[in-house]
């Protein structure tokens, strides 16, 4: 198996909820649930990797208060080389809505000022040659940004395959934003975006005609996965072949972090030589059972080669 690697924002998150209606200005509700956690988009690649037992590195800085030393033990082992950042940790609070969804709150704390320089005193490079690195929250980690040329430089130097998950602009895709992500899509050899970021950055409604626009931007090799929530993945592959799955009908719990683990698991299936029919598939059982279990489980069998059936 090719070794896996996420770089990116690794927060708090306390989720609430369900609140509905949404609460009038100076008036407090009551709700049923409550959940103080590990967050961020590398933060949940990295538990979901944790999760279905494999190998994997991640490069994340924390503040330095209680909730970065609780980040840090919440890593054990995989955050002993951790930058400290002369600041507040990054909180999220996560308000749910009765449908599933639900609304951030982010202040903006540690993850800006993880820089290039501390990522890659953070990870065994050698231990990642012909690896594949998801990169996470780019439009979170403020200093990481400003140095993504070095770090492209250095995948490519260490036959690296990047994977690009930008998340959601604060400020939208605003044209700026749409070049800047085009600029890292041109180096990157995957892109895994949910369906409305993959259109709004392309700038065309259908999914599949949104991915093969990204596609024209990247290496002739890349992968363009377009996440779609209850209607599963679908993806344009190296050959430029479209593949897509459905998901199956779940109850849904928590969605918080579907994507990410997502992610992992699409990119675990992936890197362990599975079929790109076969890794979506993985990603999407993963991501179902994960959003659909309390406390969060992971669906390990999901990676695992599908017997043909019988004829």
């Amino acid at each position: 198996m090719r070794p896996l690697a996420v770089i990116g924002n690794v927060n708090v998150d306390l989720i609430l909820g369900p609140a509905d209606p949404w609460p009038t200005p100076g008036t407090e509700i009551m709700v049923d649930y409550d959940e103080l956690r590990v967050g961020g988009s590398a933060g949940n690649a990295a538990l979901t990797w944790e999760g279905l037992g494999l190998d994997f590195q991640i490069a994340a800085n924390i503040g330095n208060d209680q909730f970065g030393e609780w980040l840090r033990q919440g890593f054990g082992a995989h955050a002993r080389r951790w930058p400290v950042s002369p600041m507040g940790t990054t909180l999220s609070v996560g308000i749910t809505h009765p449908s599933g969804e639900r609304t951030f709150f982010t202040t903006r704390g540690h993850i800006g000022a993880l820089s290039w320089p501390e990522v890659v005193a953070t990870l065994d490079t050698e231990r990642l040659k012909g690896g594949i690195v998801i990169l996470c929250g780019s439009f979170l980690t403020d200093a990481l940004i400003a140095q993504y040329d070095a770090l492209f430089d250095w995948a490519a130097a260490n036959d690296i395959q990047v994977a690009l998950d930008t998340g959601w602009p604060i400020d939208g895709w605003t044209d700026a934003n749409r070049a800047k992500a085009r600029k890292w899509l041109s180096r990157c050899h995957l892109a895994l975006f949910n369906e409305v970021e993959t259109t709004r950055l392309a700038t065309s409604v259908e999914p599949a005609e949104a991915a093969r626009k990204l596609k024209a931007l990247m290496p002739k090799d890349a992968i363009v996965v377009v996440k779609r929530g209850p209607d599963g993945a679908l993806a344009v592959g190296s050959d430029d072949q479209l593949v897509s799955v459905p998901a199956p009908l779940v109850t849904v719990a928590d969605t918080i972090g579907a994507g990410d683990v997502f992610n992992a698991a699409f990119l675990a299936a992936l890197a362990g030589g599975q079929t790109l029919e076969h890794s979506l598939a993985s990603g999407v059982r993963v991501a179902s059972m994960a959003i659909s279990t309390v406390p969060r489980r992971y669906d390990g069998q999901a990676l695992q080669t599908i017997p043909e059936e019988a004829p």
